[in-house]
């Protein structure tokens, strides 16, 4: 049976840490002065790349924290660290101003870097799909999180194509107000991650 809370917590997860509306105006400034055909190319390729390397980690991640001698449970609590300063990061607009610095190299074909590494498939997300699929074990856990990720790369490949539209649409107040909602809600995402590791080393309840 299908966990219908662990896919939605899965989604927002994802959804929140790779943040779709942050990185549209990113995407935009990448591609300005390019024909709409080449900013699709740029859009699936990118998309691809990461969801190519989120998969690998949600594959092989966990097992490569055992080679090392990192047990799940401190990678739950590094990682909830880690995504809780992202959150912290989005809240006070440091994550746009680090992103922003990013765009201003002049790169021809940014599909891969910086688009694919780091801003979709960065630390944060890196991190959080380890730590989803240390949470269900077997084929089906991994096919879960996997098809959460390709999901949430939809969207994204979606604000890409739509990115002239939402940008216009939006305005950048109205970006501002959706990349802080989704700080909060992550914040709230990397306590519980933070907690469930304590939890399995028997300091929290």
């Amino acid at each position: 049976m299908i966990d219908t809370t662990f896919l939605i917590t899965s989604f927002v997860t994802l959804l929140v840490i790779i943040d779709p509306f942050g990185l549209t105006p990113m995407f935009v400034a990448l591609t300005r002065g390019m024909s709409p055909r080449a900013r699709r190319m740029i859009a699936f390729r990118a998309c691809a790349v990461a969801a190519g390397l989120l998969t690998l980690f949600a594959g092989f991640g966990e097992a490569l924290l055992g080679f090392i001698g990192i047990s799940m449970a401190a990678f739950r609590v590094a990682g909830g660290a880690l995504l809780f300063l992202t959150a912290l990061d989005m809240l006070f607009e440091r994550r746009s101003k680090r992103r922003e610095d990013k765009v201003e190299e002049d790169m021809p074909d940014p599909s891969v870097f910086p688009l694919a590494i780091p801003l979709i498939a960065g630390p944060g997300s890196i991190a959080s799909i380890i730590l989803l699929s240390g949470q269900q074990s077997g084929g089906e856990g991994l096919a879960l999180v996997v098809g959460v990720m390709i999901a949430v790369m939809v969207v994204v490949l979606a604000m890409f194509l739509l990115s002239g539209m939402l940008e216009r649409l939006l305005g950048k107040t109205g970006i501002e107000v959706v990349t802080r909602l989704l700080g909060m809600l992550l914040a709230a995402l990397a306590v519980q991650f933070i907690l469930e590791g304590l939890r399995e080393f028997g300091f929290a309840s």
